[in-house]
This record gives structure tokens, sequence and C-alpha cells, in this order.
């Protein structure tokens, strides 16, 4: 699609976004945030699954859910046939040395071993499966890619949460590889709040995306208030855009909201273990809120906007 302003080609940078894109409402936003960002080449999305936070909700078939719904906002925007998208595994893992190949993990493959000179990025927006499959199936791609990871509980002692919860043993094959990692924990991601007075001026006139983005979520904030009626989530007038600081953070690092720490292994509660000091990875402690979302809005009102 024709975007409103370009970046200059050394500074484009390869994107593979993997989400969970039905598990609730943010996933949309942060895959509609990177299609109208020049600075991406995206070269494709992937349908994750989210298997075991949906069995608590008589939920099934959770990746081909996710699948369906990357093709309606991809049709929405008419970028059905520029954006490559596949499907990802259909559950987790059952151990740390077994792959669940899918098209999307060989999709991961495929892309990393291209001899190009553009950086390539992985985000993963939900469970880490399909990047754990990948790596198992082919290790040779460690050093050719940086994963961004939308999950993990607080630091140091880690503790339930959703992405993670999804698939720990994925999550502790790619802590245990030597692959460039970004974590975004909970305790950061959280902070993306946004109300919805913010939304119904700032993302739902702009366009069919804009209105489907807003829709979607109030749908979503209906349901789950009736779904979980004495949970504090969702607080009704506001959302958390979890899912969007895996975009920000590719426009710009914030070289000083993170530090760099051993990788824990993560145990079957999804505490840390902090058991070596030698694999390093990035943890953010800090994502900047109004550059993520003010940059979402300001992109949606150029490319849409009368």
């Amino acid at each position: 699609m024709k975007l409103p302003f370009d970046v200059p080609e050394s500074k484009k940078i390869r994107l593979i976004i993997n989400t969970d894109a039905k598990n609730e409402a943010d996933d949309q936003f942060a895959i509609v945030h990177a299609l109208l960002t020049p600075r991406f080449r995206i070269k494709g999305i992937i349908a994750a699954q989210f298997e075991k936070t949906a069995s608590m909700m008589n939920r099934k078939d959770t990746m081909q859910q996710s699948y369906d719904e990357i093709e309606k906002v991809l049709s929405i925007m008419g970028l059905q046939e520029e954006v490559p998208y596949y499907k990802g595994a259909v559950s987790a893992l059952e151990n740390e040395e077994t792959p669940v190949p899918s098209e999307g993990a060989a999709a991961i493959v495929h892309e990393a071993m291209k001899e190009d000179s553009s950086p390539l990025y992985v985000v993963f927006l939900g469970p880490l499966t399909d990047m754990a499959s990948a790596l198992l199936m082919e290790p040779r791609i460690s050093d050719r890619l940086t994963v961004v990871w939308i999950g993990g509980g607080h630091w140091p002692l880690g503790g339930w949460e959703y992405n993670l919860f999804n698939d720990i043993a994925a999550a502790n094959v790619v802590f245990q590889s030597s692959v460039e990692l970004w974590q975004v924990p909970h305790t950061v991601y959280t902070t993306m709040r946004v109300s919805i007075a913010e939304m119904m001026y700032k993302v739902k006139p702009y366009g069919e995306i804009g209105q489907y983005l807003f829709q979607q979520l109030i749908d979503f904030n209906n349901w789950a208030a009736e779904a979980f009626k004495d949970s504090p989530w969702p607080k009704g007038e506001m959302w958390s855009l979890g899912d969007s600081p895996a975009i920000s953070l590719l426009l710009d690092e914030h070289e000083y909201g993170y530090e760099m720490k051993p990788a824990p292994r993560i145990t079957e509660d999804m505490y840390y273990v902090h058991d070596q000091k030698e694999r390093m990875i990035r943890v953010y402690h800090f994502v900047d809120v109004r550059f993520t979302l003010e940059d979402m809005f300001a992109k949606l009102a150029l490319t849409y906007g009368s």
C-alpha cells in the first residue's frame, strides 16, 4: 500500500510478526501499526496458538482463529495479496527437544537463511512456539535474526503470565539458545494504557480499519465484562495495548530502557531460576507510551484521514 512518507532503504529492516491475533483485542492494533510503518519490510505474519488459556473458556482451534483474524485485518486494509501470512503450530511444544513443524516456523527459517544485508527481526505477540520450533529445526538461524517477545513475568521473580503460560517449554528453548532476545515483561507492556474515549477520537474515524479496530475492542470489552464478572480486567473504560511495544522498540530501541540480564530457566509454575551468567538477554524496564501510541495514531490519520 502507498504510505504517506518513506525512509531511506538503509534504515529499513525485515520483519516477521507472530501473533495470537484472536486471543483478545490488542494484537490487531500492533499488526496495523506495523503495516503502516515504512521502516518495515513485512516478510510475513504468522498465526499463533493460545490453546492453554483458551481451554479455560472452552475455545478450540486457536491457531486457526488467529489465522482467520489476520486474514480479516489484511482484507480490510486491501493487503491480502501483498502480505504473506502463514499458519503456525496448532499446539504448544510437548518438550524442549521436539519442534512442532508448521509453515510459519518454516517461513522463519527460510527468511533467516536468506542472504540479505537488511537485519531480520521476528516479533512475538503471543507464545514463542514457532520460534522455538524454528530453532530446533535449524539451529543455524540463531545468529541471523533478533527476537522481540511480549511476555514473561516481572523480574527477577517471574510468575504467571498469559503468553508464557501458553508455551513454557518454548520459552525455555529460546531463552537457552544463543539467538538475540529482547524481552518485554508484563510489568512493562501493561503500561501501554489507552482510554476508550481516546480510541474513539484517534482511531475510529480513520478508515474501515480504524472503525474495525475500535469496534472489535468494544465488543471484546463487553464480552469480557460479562464473562469475568469478578475480575478487575477489563476495567471498562480503558485498555492496555500490550503488544504495541514490539512495534515501537523497532522504531527506537530505547537505549536507556533496558538492562542486559543472564537468561533464567523458567519453572513449570513460571518462576525464574537464575542458574547461569553466560547467556545474556535484553530485558526492558521501560517503553515510551506516548511515543508508541501517538506514532500509531498519527499513521492512521496520515493514511486514512481526509
